[in-house]
């Protein structure tokens, strides 16, 4: 028995109504914005480096593709915003891109691998939780140590952003969780081992000649930075002959790989030498900003332990400078140091249990990197993905054919 006859029937013969062009595009737009929302959210994404602090394995405007399957993607944080946008909407310095009416704790679907020592790695960076919005290019807590803190918040404007939502900076990992790093005349040394140096990475060198500055056009066909900044000077080497009087010379500082410095070191006889320029000064920018117990600088620096989940610490006067951000704005925790004692959450605590895994990250160029030997640790729910190709890069003579689609190591 046909239970349904009083519906109307369908006259098939009619045909159908077909949808406007301009309703077919907007469909095809539609989709087309959430599949490659979904496969920039979950799969890949392009990136640019915008900076030299990974020169010379990666170059200002190499164009790249991370991974985010690699170490498993992050689920959005902050799911509403434009879409193909960070932080910031185009042709403006101040609008926001996104909205935090939503917010979403951190969790990550698992990826095919953990990051490993000497992986080129994309995050968000950590210290871009306040930024001077004029200066966003420089950590907000460096502008304080520098001017003050009502100087920065009196003269520009100063904002939050959430997690995923801060820059994406992008270097090497030097140090996983639980590893112990030190800088020693330069050189990474992980749990006692020397690190091996990526052979495109860059180190300051001076060069001593006789007879004045070194061919730019040599130096220029080994794509050597800075030469139109490059002037004479004696210092620091101030070399005298045995009578007393200053020999002759010249001393020019030029940021080199280890290849480049070799080369150049065989052209006699102007080049009477070249070496390493190491630092020796104690610097206050230095992580943890703390020259009373620890008298680094770039090139010398730590042993410092990186924090593994689940691992625990005693805290003590001397090492919470390393670990307050850690324990009070990455894992959320108040943190009171009151009578000798660190309050954490209204307990006194003696010992502190890591809720993340963190990183040690450094740039290939180590003398021109904003990175971990400056802020510290990157913790892992700051991890976008890893750098797995360049599909595209140009410099000043165009298209630089022989680094396209080169994987990154």
């Amino acid at each position: 028995m046909n239970l349904a006859f009083w519906k109307k029937k369908k006259d098939d013969s009619k045909p159908k109504k077909k949808k406007s062009a301009i309703r077919e595009w907007f469909d095809a737009a539609i989709f087309a914005i959430i599949a490659a929302t979904l496969i920039r959210t979950f799969v890949f994404e392009a990136y640019t480096i915008p900076t030299p602090s990974m020169e010379k394995t990666l170059l200002v405007n190499d164009f790249l593709f991370v991974s985010k399957i690699s170490y498993g993607p992050r689920i959005p944080m902050t799911p509403l915003s434009v879409p193909f946008t960070h932080n910031t909407l185009p042709f403006t310095k101040y609008t926001k891109a996104y909205s935090e009416a939503v917010t979403w704790k951190y969790r990550r679907i698992p990826g095919f691998s953990q990051i490993k020592n000497n992986d080129v790695v994309v995050f968000n960076f950590p210290e871009g939780d306040t930024v001077a919005l004029e200066y966003s290019d420089r950590s907000y807590y460096q502008l304080v140590r520098a001017s003050g803190r009502d100087v920065i918040w009196n003269s520009f404007h100063v904002i939050s952003r959430p997690v995923d939502k801060r820059d994406n900076y992008i270097k090497r990992c030097l140090g996983i969780p639980g590893d112990t790093l030190q800088i020693v005349n330069s050189n990474v040394i992980i749990n006692g081992k020397p690190a091996p140096v990526p052979p495109e990475s860059q180190h300051l060198y001076y060069a001593e000649t006789l007879e004045g500055p070194l061919s730019n056009d040599k130096l220029d066909e080994m794509e050597v930075d800075g030469l139109e900044d490059n002037s004479p000077s004696r210092s620091p080497f101030g070399v005298f002959n045995p009578d007393g009087t200053m020999k002759k010379g010249y001393f020019y500082q030029y940021n080199l790989t280890e290849n480049m410095a070799k080369t150049i070191g065989e052209w006699k006889p102007n080049v009477v030498s070249i070496q390493p320029i190491i630092e020796d000064r104690v610097e206050l920018d230095v992580f943890p900003h703390d020259t009373a117990n620890y008298k680094w600088n770039l090139d010398n620096f730590g042993p410092l332990y990186i924090p593994k989940k689940g691992a625990t610490v005693t805290l003590t006067p001397q090492n919470i400078s390393i670990y307050r951000r850690v324990i009070g704005v990455y894992e959320g925790n108040t943190l009171e140091e009151r009578d000798g004692q660190f309050i954490i959450n209204g307990t006194p605590s003696t010992t502190y249990t890591f809720k993340m895994d963190y990183y040690f990250m450094m740039g290939d160029n180590r003398n021109n990197s904003l990175d971990s030997r400056y802020w510290g640790f990157v913790p892992e729910d700051h991890v976008v993905g890893k750098a797995w190709m360049i599909w595209m890069s140009y410099g000043k003579n165009g298209i630089r054919w022989n680094r396209l689609f080169r994987t990154i190591h």
